[in-house]
């Protein structure tokens, strides 16, 4: 049976499209998400041209294995990048369906050996140890910049190989490149932001497009040289899908990992009893404390796809043309999955969150990774002898694209 399209005024879905609605507090937002999952099937939000919102985790979880039907292409962002922007930096991977993507995607996984991921894995922890030297050293009080940034930027500049002097300006880039993305701005920050968000991205481009034609040379042991010499059909990746895969790699790479560390030492200050049952035994609960910090806080909060072919879903017959989004946020939250889903348990089990995507061949290949170093990380600031706490609430971006953390005070909890 087909849903029809309901009238704006009376939309279910209309509280998603309101203006301000991303900036409003998490709770109000988790409560908007709970409705709409309450309505049982795919709503209708009446924002520009409209789009279905699945928000049930097992729609989320269908929509994803099923990229026939509910394409990548020709873009996961709302709003979807325009050609130009496509044909002169290059189709990111998430943006790409069917063989071109299993292509690339193959050329990348072989380029992560198992050699290059056990040097990955040594080099988090070490990474992490420092970083928490430094910490305790200097005693800042910002957490994002001093400590949730760091650790994914420097292990992937590591892994990829990216010499140390263009490692600032890759930071800035990385910042100016993602800081308004699905943040709702004025006329005049719209018109101006845009071309400053492209101008790092292009930059960041050459950048890397130059290391890769040295180690096309000159090949190391880094991802940059497996990537540039790696052989499916002759070709390993050119300069235009290097800067790409790199641009996500950074923005998404980085940014994601390091709200999710953020928010967990949130979600670790205000769940105290949470936080002494990880430390009774760390290595029996840090698998399930990440991954639970992972689903309650949900870096990307949701995709988009495009329908290509006839299909029905959550009651509805989806046509060619429509456009869907994926709410990972609310899937999350879903309580046909999570028992008491807005708790913070980090012995919950089964978990099976949708923080890396719903399945299917989009299923985010730095999974393993980012699990690692939220690990390692959380080991090093927890089990030293002056541990740390998150001071007041996160500076929320307002984003409706990722749960994106500004800043963090924290102190140390001194004896």
């Amino acid at each position: 049976m087909t849903l029809p399209a309901p009238r704006h005024g009376t939309d279910p879905g209309g509280e998603l499209a309101e203006p301000g609605f991303w900036q409003r507090p998490p709770a109000h937002r988790l409560a908007a998400f709970a409705r709409l999952r309450a309505a049982g099937g795919p709503v209708f939000v009446p924002e520009g041209a409209g789009h279905w919102a699945l928000v049930r985790h097992a729609h989320v979880q269908e929509a994803s294995r099923l990229p026939k039907v509910f394409a990548s292409a020709p873009g996961v962002t709302t709003p979807e990048p325009a050609r130009w922007v496509r044909a002169l930096f290059g189709d990111s991977m998430v943006n790409l369906d069917g063989a071109d993507h299993a292509n690339l995607r193959r050329i990348v996984q072989r380029a992560f050996t198992p050699r290059l991921l056990a040097a990955a894995e040594a080099d988090i922890h070490a990474v992490a140890a420092r970083i928490v030297d430094d910490v305790l050293a200097e005693e800042p009080d910002e957490f994002v910049s001093a400590v949730a940034s760091r650790l994914p930027l420097e292990v992937i500049c590591n892994m990829m190989g990216i010499p140390e002097r263009h490692r600032a300006e890759i930071a800035d880039r990385v910042n100016h490149a993602s800081e308004n993305i699905g943040v709702e701005r004025g006329l005049a920050s719209r018109l101006r932001m845009p071309g400053r968000g492209l101008r790092a991205l292009a930059r960041m481009q050459r950048m890397v497009a130059g290391i890769g034609r040295e180690r096309r040379k000159h090949p190391g042991d880094d991802l940059i040289s497996a990537l540039v010499r790696a052989d499916i059909d002759g070709q390993g990746l050119g300069a235009r899908q290097l800067g790409a895969f790199f641009s996500l790699l950074m923005v998404a790479g980085v940014e994601t990992t390091r709200n999710a560390i953020t928010h967990g030492l949130t979600l670790l200050t205000d769940h105290p009893e949470q936080r002494d049952l990880l430390l009774s035994d760390f290595e029996t609960y840090a698998d399930g404390a990440v991954d639970e910090m992972i689903r309650h806080s949900t870096p990307i909060i949701q995709f988009r796809r495009t329908v290509v072919a006839e299909h029905t879903l959550g009651g509805r017959d989806f046509v060619p043309g429509e456009k869907v989004v994926l709410y990972y946020a609310s899937a999350n939250r879903d309580e046909a999955v999570f028992p008491d889903p807005d708790a913070f348990l980090i012995t919950r089990s089964p978990n099976p969150h949708l923080g890396f995507g719903g399945g299917g061949p989009h299923f985010c290949l730095g999974a393993h990774l980012a699990r690692v170093e939220m690990k390692a990380l959380f080991r090093e600031l927890l089990t030293r002898p002056v541990g740390l706490r998150a001071v007041g609430l996160p500076d929320l971006a307002g984003s409706n694209f990722d749960n994106r953390v500004r800043s963090l005070r924290f102190a140390f909890e001194r004896p």
